[in-house]
């Protein structure tokens, strides 16, 4: 039998046995389930009325005639409210467990007891509704007493009338939850429940892979975020009280978070969007510094069969000319599909072609999911069977499932030895040279041709730290805890670099191991607009690092949906394409020109920027904000910005503009408040006003802010972009002098070595403009020099640290320096 003859044999039946097995598995699946399908009919009860009340250390507790309550200050502006009873979650997502001492008041009226700090009131009536307000005795969130049935939870809130709600996750919808943007969506209902969206998905379609009970809410009264540390599966909904579920209102809109398991734990934080985004991530956890390289391009394909492959497709990028800085291996690589394994014959050798890429600053990805070849021959299958770290039934059999490599084992990563053991597995696959992991299918998904795409819900038990559970409270961590253990194991095999996951699922606190992307979104126009809020929405909820994949996963998009696509992600955190193996190979020069030269133009571009994102990426380790934010970040007093997304900010001073629609060549934004610079032409626009740019094929709408320093690299130079304040007049009087700073941080790249900050500060007069520099830390300054190119203001003189230096026509090319000073206008 000649070769294709076999090949073509052999796929037929690893196709047919992946049939088999999807149709199997539901069916083993539904039987299981039969006899936990029918619920108990029992009535919603509320606390009912209050009994006791009790001052503590940090609040207070109250009892209630049904349920038992808990007011704990972690911080003056953050609090924890713990209603009982039910299963008290695994702080899987909680980072921070000691804090300072608050000091707390507390007073009981005749129907209602306030327990305060310097910065918050919580008022408990005795009917257990719970009222938020800040110092001033305005009410910042007013909460029903929640509804206890069985295991059920349900609670809810107040909506205002204009109130928005923005984050859940990773959602397919509008960036305000409050108005989704398809008619699959009827009312905004949203699903806690990661889940597999094979082959492609589009706007309206929920639940998707990452799915996080935490959101942000905006009103003119300020902004406040809840986090319910829940896990189970939970709906969440913002709707009227007719849609939703039965209590007795005095309004109309309400907030709902209906969990079908566990306790009713929750956290409150108010301020503005950034404030309440840093008590959040000081709670879950801030992600640490990736590698430099992450920043950079990514290339993947489902469907780079073989090393040669994967060279060719490197040299492609040389040819073109065009910088590269990761490919990524999809189950192509892998023997039979296997997790840890590399095909010998696709793959030869590896380790040699991984240090061959390397010497070109190429790193090489692979992809790792958590099935497990549930195989007598199978080592790994060996080794975690007789570790007994597979998930079980109550019978004591190992739980398996169809996946790629057939039926499968899934390790229990809520048993810690079970994440030990999952980590020890990576050290094979680094020794050959690989620089990170994506984790693929760990929703956990499995093959089936119906019904849920994942393990069976109530006979699927779960270790969960030696208490106990099944697969409901522990589905929705169970990407985030791989997350954990590859992480885990990147540390301890390559202490010296930094590890980089990422992960298509996960839960609060995914932050601290992983980046993210937005799975199989449909190729179209509306897959690319959806990108934006997706993305902006996953920021909101704690996650600053996500992408998609350009030019979307399933299909083949024209030339400009490409290239639209491609400009977009050019500024979003990760920055890679990827498709599926029955799409066409997509490359920058898949297209041909001019395409070719306009994503060379925007890729480069991308590379000059890695000052400016590498310091976004410091900033998120300081404060948890994303990279990417929407426009009412920094002026969210303008309702007009509320609900915009399809545009976003990255870091304080890039305004991004995506064209999103075919043939469109100009395109309306509204401005927030401010000066902004066109960054193409330097136009200079005035805030608060609604104004059309113009959007070529080749370019798209983008905006730098007045008073903002745009750090750049270009062939070993920092480029230090001044784009000056502007000064207006004030009848016979000049507005007094601007003052604005920006931080550069920098360091080798990675490893956990030396680092330095330069702190710069402009100061801008009528006719001048002064710029000064102070630097922190020892790492030394990595550029030979440093160019200044000055926006918005035309010198006529320059002075270095107060010595008179020659102008060239554009910018200045110079040293270190204490400080600058430019006369002019």
């Amino acid at each position: 039998m000649d070769l294709g003859k076999f090949l073509s044999l052999n796929l037929r039946l690893v196709k047919l046995r992946r049939f088999l097995g999807s149709l199997i598995y539901p069916i083993q699946r539904d039987r299981l389930a039969r006899h936990h399908n029918s619920k108990i009919s029992e009535p919603l009860i509320t606390p009912g009325k209050i009994l006791q009340v009790e001052q503590t250390s940090r609040g207070g507790k109250f009892s209630f005639e049904h349920a038992e309550l808990e007011i704990c200050f972690l911080t003056p502006d953050l609090v924890q409210i713990d209603w009982k009873p039910g299963v008290p979650p695994i702080p899987y997502g909680i980072v921070q467990q000691d804090w300072s001492e608050v000091e707390t008041t507390f007073s009981k009226e005749s129907d209602r007891s306030v327990v305060s700090s310097s910065a918050l009131k919580v008022i408990v009536t005795a009917n257990g509704s719970l009222e938020f307000q800040n110092t001033n005795g305005q009410t910042i969130r007013q909460e029903l007493p929640p509804l206890h049935r069985s295991e059920e939870w349900i609670h809810q809130a107040q909506l205002r009338s204009k109130e928005c709600i923005y984050g859940l996750g990773e959602r397919a919808t509008s960036l305000d939850l409050r108005k989704p943007k398809s008619k699959k969506q009827q009312i905004a209902a949203y699903r806690m429940w990661n889940s597999d969206r094979p082959g492609i998905y589009g706007s309206g379609v929920d639940p998707l892979y990452l799915c996080i009970p935490t959101y942000l809410s905006l009103d003119k009264s300020g902004s406040y975020l809840v986090f319910y540390e829940n896990s189970y599966p939970a709906t969440f909904s913002f709707t009227d009280v007719e849609n939703s579920y039965p209590a007795t209102f005095n309004f109309k809109d309400v907030a709902t978070a209906a969990f079908e398991g566990g306790a009713l734990r929750y956290y409150f934080t108010f301020g503005s969007p950034a404030e309440v985004l840093e008590r959040y991530t000081q709670l879950t956890g801030r992600p640490l510094l990736p590698p430099r390289w992450a920043l950079g391009y990514h290339q993947s394909r489902w469907g780079y069969e073989t090393e040669e492959e994967v060279r060719k497709t490197v040299q492609g990028f040389e040819t073109h000319n065009l910088p590269l800085s990761a490919i990524h291996l999809d189950i192509d690589c892998q023997k039979e599909f296997r997790a840890f394994t590399i095909d010998p014959d696709r793959f030869p050798k590896l380790g040699e072609f991984s240090q061959e890429l390397a010497a070109k600053g190429v790193h090489l990805i692979a992809i790792n999911s958590p099935g497990v070849k549930a195989d007598p021959s199978s080592k790994l299958f060996l080794e975690g069977k007789a570790q007994e770290v597979f998930c079980r039934r109550a019978d004591g059999k190992i739980v398996t499932a169809p996946v790629w490599s057939g039926w499968c084992a899934f390790p229990d990563f809520t048993n810690p030895l079970a994440r030990h053991w999952w980590s020890r597995q990576y050290e094979y696959l680094l020794d050959l040279g690989i620089s990170g992991f994506w984790h693929d299918m760990n929703e956990p998904a499995v093959l089936v041709l119906w019904g849920d795409r994942t393990l069976p819900a109530f006979t699927t038990l779960h270790h969960m730290e030696s208490r106990g559970g099944d697969h409901r409270e522990a589905h929705n961590v169970y990407g985030l805890l791989q997350a954990r253990a590859g992480y885990e194991a990147l540390c301890e095999y390559q202490p010296q670099h930094r590890p980089f996951i990422v992960a298509r699922a996960g839960w609060a606190g995914l932050q601290r191991y992983a980046w993210t992307w937005t799975g199989d979104i449909e190729t179209s126009w509306q897959g690319l607009r959806q990108t934006i809020p997706t993305i902006l929405g996953m920021g909101l909820s704690g996650i600053p690092y996500s992408g998609s994949d350009i030019g979307g996963f399933k299909g083949n998009p024209s030339p400009e949906l490409y290239i639209r696509w491609f400009q977009m992600s050019c500024f979003c955190p990760f920055f890679r394409t990827h498709c599926a193996d029955n799409a066409k190979p997509r490359t920058p020069w898949s297209f041909g020109e001019p395409y070719l030269s306009i994503a060379r133009e925007f890729l480069q571009l991308r590379y000059r920027l890695l000052p400016y994102f590498y310091t976004l990426a410091w900033e998120a380790t300081q404060t948890g904000h994303p990279l990417m934010r929407p426009l009412f970040w920094y002026d969210y007093d303008d309702e007009r910005l509320w609900d915009i997304d399809d545009a976003f900010f990255l870091g304080d001073a890039l305004l991004v503009c995506p064209v999103v629609e075919s043939g469109v060549r100009s395109r309306n934004v509204i401005l927030p408040k401010g000066h902004w610079y066109n960054f193409w032409d330097d136009t200079l626009l005035e805030g608060e006003n609604q104004i059309t740019l113009d959007a070529p094929l080749e370019k798209i709408p983008l905006l730098v802010k007045a008073g903002k320093i745009l750090s750049m690299e270009q062939e070993q130079k920092l480029v230090l972009h001044i784009y000056a304040p502007v000064t207006e007049d004030k009848g016979q009087e000049v507005q007094a002098k601007i003052q604005n700073s920006y931080t550069l941080y920098s360091d080798a790249g990675d490893g956990y070595g030396a680092w330095r900050l330069d702190k710069f500060r402009i100061v801008r007069n009528d006719n001048s403009l002064e710029l000064s520099w102070e630097q922190q830390g020892n790492f030394a300054f990595p550029y030979q020099s440093v160019q200044i190119h000055l926006h918005g203001f035309q010198p006529s003189q320059a002075y270095i640290d107060g010595k008179e230096i020659a102008l060239e026509d554009k910018y200045l090319e110079c040293n270190p320096f204490e400080q600058v000073y430019f006369q002019g206008r």
